[in-house]
């Protein structure tokens, strides 16, 4: 007897359709094939199925039983088919009848008493079977917070497989999951620290506010103790609010990797991924033999920081330069590619030397010259050209500590922020760009047009105190930011100079 299941799987970050055919053949001896290329884990599916049917009250039923994987052409992974292959069997065997299969998707890993344990990668299912047409998904318990998240498709709780059985066979009947998306946005939206949590670094907080304003990246650099994590982590918090959309996205991109839980089921902040400086290059861009995102995608529509960045191998920073650009990665194996979405802010932070008090009045710094430049070459310079803005971290005085003045809050410095993104926004219609930080010579042209007084005041910026001739393009994207925040269209010379304070690394004026 044949059975036909509905089940899905994931590729990239999206997942597909599949029918997974169970047929049963009576024989004196039990005989279970799997074909349609299957991993390790989907080949173990067979124990743990058959000790769950019979731990679960059913019959294993002796016999030759073929189980076929579609499409056939494309590797399956992950313990996520148990459950449709259980229900398959028992259906294919007589035990289940009348089975309303074609109306549902259905997932699940099965424990060995019948329980059925959550998965990965439940939202992007739950995306494709609303797609393809169906009215339901089962799914396990646990994910059933993340699958309703999608209009469209009830999303059914499974607690074990006599549930499942019973359900798919009418005899019972489930509530689909409920959510409340406004709810749960309000609920996950709540960010640990913001700007007003920060003593003194005002001038930081300011490089901060016009970085996110124009989508700038920037590098901190101070030394240690200085407060450079902790600001980081606000960056955040003062970045326009996530959409709907922009949620959803994010949200799968976490899905895929397990990130997710029953509680914190959509990802409604802007995400923050700070990898160790250890991190290896399918770590940070993503990969393995079936490739899954790395950092830079799980930082998607957030921050990406880089701490310690010079500690970073240098070769895995050079594969940033491909999603910095294009707002993505693109994973190439002999099987075919993958595009991961990896559009996020970067920001980075390092000591000035290796024993970080390069800067600080108040303690001596024992490196020699030669040791400062080796540590600073360490950073290339095409990774450089990606980063607009540099700023100085200095260490804070007691007076700054202890004293009760501790700036605006992330909300005031946000509606700024939200006022320059709509300037840009109305400014690039049409250009295929929405904020200065990706204007190209092209753009900057057009733009950020100099007065006079503007013109004199760069052009001393470059030939006396020798801002190096990359930083010309990133000192007028800055200015333009500026200028936008203060809802201005022309350029002036003090928003140049503001401009010029941010390229504190430029190679001639910090050795």
């Amino acid at each position: 007897m044949l059975a036909q299941v509905y089940s899905s799987a994931i590729f990239g970050i999206d997942a597909y359709m599949m029918e997974i055919e169970v047929d049963f053949a009576s024989a004196r001896e039990r005989t279970i094939v799997i074909v349609g290329l299957p991993d390790a884990a989907v080949k173990e599916s067979k124990d743990r199925v058959f000790t769950a049917i019979k731990n679960s009250g059913f019959s294993p039923a002796q016999g030759y039983i073929t189980i076929n994987l579609a499409p056939a052409d494309i590797k399956k992974e992950g313990p996520s088919f148990d459950l449709p292959i259980a229900l398959g069997l028992l259906a294919a065997t007589g035990q289940i009848r009348n089975a309303r299969f074609k109306d549902y998707v259905i997932v699940g890993e099965l424990a060995l008493n019948g329980v059925v344990r959550p998965v990965k990668g439940v939202l992007p299912v739950a995306v494709a079977a609303r797609d393809d047409g169906k009215k339901g998904l089962l799914v396990p318990a646990d994910n059933a917070p993340e699958a309703s998240v999608v209009d469209g498709i009830d999303a059914y709780p499974i607690h074990d497989l006599v549930q499942a059985a019973n359900f798919v066979a009418g005899e019972t009947t489930i509530e689909p999951a409920k959510r409340d998306l406004k709810k749960a946005f309000e609920e996950a939206s709540d960010y640990p620290i913001g700007l007003n949590d920060v003593k003194g670094q005002e001038h930081v907080k300011r490089a901060l506010e016009v970085a996110v304003a124009g989508s700038h990246n920037m590098l901190m650099i101070g030394p240690p103790g200085a407060g450079k994590t902790m600001l980081a982590k606000c960056i955040p918090t003062i970045i326009p609010e996530m959409s709907l959309e922009e949620a959803l996205e994010t949200t799968k991109i976490h899905s895929i990797v397990g990130l997710l839980t029953p509680k914190n089921y959509l990802v409604a902040i802007r995400p923050f991924r700070s990898p160790h400086h250890t991190v290896s290059y399918a770590g940070l861009i993503g990969g393995g033999a079936v490739p899954k995102p790395g950092e830079v995608s799980l930082a998607h529509n957030g921050v990406l920081f880089l701490d310690e960045l010079p500690e970073f191998n240098r070769n895995v920073l050079e594969v940033l330069r491909q999603p910095l650009e294009e707002g993505s990665v693109t994973i190439v194996r002999a099987t075919g590619s993958l595009t991961f979405p990896a559009h996020f802010m970067l920001a980075a932070a390092m000591n000035p030397c290796p024993c970080g008090y390069f800067t600080d009045p108040r303690r001596e710094c024992r490196c020699t010259p030669s040791q400062i430049h080796r540590y600073m070459s360490r950073i290339s310079g095409p990774l450089l050209d990606r980063v607009d803005i540099h700023v100085d971290v200095p260490a804070l005085r007691y007076r700054e500590l202890a004293g009760e003045y501790s700036g605006e809050a992330s909300s005031q410095v946000r509606q700024r922020v939200n006022e320059a993104r709509k300037v840009q926004r109305e400014r690039f219609k049409g250009h295929r760009i929405f904020c200065n930080g990706a204007m190209t010579s092209r753009h900057i042209k057009k733009f950020c047009q100099l007065d006079q007084e503007g013109r004199d005041v760069l052009k001393m910026a470059i030939n006396e105190l020798g801002i190096s001739a990359r930083a010309y393009d990133r000192i007028l994207k800055v200015s333009r930011t500026i200028a936008d925040l203060e809802n201005t269209e022309d350029l002036t010379a003090h928003h140049i100079s503001e401009a010029i304070q941010y390229r504190t690394l430029d190679r001639t004026l910090w050795l």
